[in-house]
């Protein structure tokens, strides 16, 4: 199973896009989604310094638009899950079909430019918090007010609030951390974003979004998401609320994924993997920064993705746990049989009782990804139901 990703704020580059302006097409895209991002991309990804991209409202759709314009020389069709950190999740969005490149586009500058406004309102920044207990770590930032923004993994946390009570963090920091000021405008996911938040949810109101077309994961939760509706509210609720790349991770090693393929400008998410899913949970990695990687991604792609046929296409939806519990598939039901629209296809089990688990559509059962008594969590694909077109 192969996972695509996409980058969030704080990984771009200089020029980091110069290379991909030599492939057909490329400079017309981006120049029409500068139209609608309200930004130059063109000049932001070949020509601007350290300081300009470094700008949130400039910042953000360069990377969305960076992502796309790689994964356009990509057979996606091939890919199995997409997940994003932050803004990349709008990325992982369109990756999955739930947005048009445009929509996430607009949406990515947008959400820069509302959050570059509600950075400017107070003085506000974020740190991370590398190492340390994540309790006592968690304990401390409660304590002096501050907000888990980042939970991403591999020993690190990245804390946000108010400058001065970051300051006095860092005078006191948790044992044995190290606590690294980062070069942000301001507490991005956290309540400070609330006026962003707003902004976003006005807009997201005339967007009709799809329904994923592979595992998409939720920076929320770590969970897949499989209704198009509720993935966009969760990327709307994302601008206030902390990701949890940690969980994320998880999900990836709890799938059985592979291999992965980071979009550009690739290498952090790529590194906190490393860091994170040792032995074997640790995939194939692919880093995708020039289009001279191109060849090692098809390549990843193809041993470890989807594969190509003449045969009819599978398409398929995801079911998921509704709550936590012990998951029980139903009697006799096993990978292949027909499915109908409502079928019953097992129950979570807790001490309070149990839940069914139904098919929301008719179709075969392709694959079981959780079995017979497996601990489970809200969100967590249990089956992959999908029908011949």
């Amino acid at each position: 199973m192969l996972a695509v990703l996409s980058p969030g704020q704080g990984a771009q580059k200089p020029g980091f896009l110069t290379p991909w302006l030599g492939l057909d097409g490329a400079e017309s895209r981006l120049r029409w989604w500068s139209a609608m991002a309200g930004v130059d991309l063109v000049h932001l990804g070949t020509q601007a310094d350290a300081e300009e991209i470094k700008d949130t409202a400039k910042t953000q759709p360069l990377l969305i638009a960076a992502a796309l314009l790689a994964a356009d020389h990509l057979p996606i069709a091939d890919v199995s899950v997409v997940a994003g950190h932050s803004v990349g999740e709008l990325g992982a969005a369109a990756l999955a079909g739930v947005l048009s490149p445009e929509a996430a586009i607009t949406l990515a500058g947008l959400r820069g430019r509302e959050m570059a406004a509600a950075c400017a309102l107070e003085p506000t920044g974020m740190a991370a918090v590398l190492g340390g207990d994540e309790a006592e770590v968690l304990a401390a930032l409660d304590k002096h007010g501050l907000h888990p923004a980042n939970r991403n993994g591999a020993g690190q946390i990245v804390a946000a609030g108010l400058r001065e009570r970051l300051e006095k963090f860092a005078a006191e920091p948790p044992a044995r951390t190290r606590v690294i000021t980062l070069q942000v405008a301001g507490a991005f996911h956290t309540p400070y974003m609330a006026p962003a938040e707003q902004a976003l949810t006005a807009v997201a109101g005339g967007i009709i979004p799809a329904h994923p077309a592979r595992l998409l994961l939720s920076n929320a939760d770590g969970a897949a998401v499989t209704e198009g509706s509720e993935l966009l509210s969760r990327l709307v609720r994302q601008v206030t609320a902390p990701v949890r790349w940690d969980l994320c991770m998880r999900t990836l090693a709890d799938l059985g994924v592979t291999a992965v393929i980071e979009l550009p400008p690739a290498g952090t998410l790529a590194g906190l993997i490393k860091r994170e899913l040792k032995g074997d949970h640790l995939p194939e990695i692919v880093t995708l920064n020039t289009p001279d990687d191109l060849p090692a991604a098809r390549d990843l792609i193809a041993r470890h993705g989807a594969h190509p046929s003449h045969e009819p296409t599978l398409h398929f939806r995801v079911v998921v746990a509704g709550g936590a519990g012990n998951f029980q598939p139903a009697p006799d039901l096993e990978e292949g049989a027909p499915i109908k629209a409502g079928q019953l296809i097992g129950q979570i089990v807790t001490r309070q009782g149990s839940a069914d688990v139904t098919a929301l559509q008719a179709g075969h059962l392709i694959e079981w990804l959780a079995h017979h008594d497996d601990p489970v969590a809200p969100g967590q694909p249990l089956a992959r139901i999908g029908e011949l077109s």
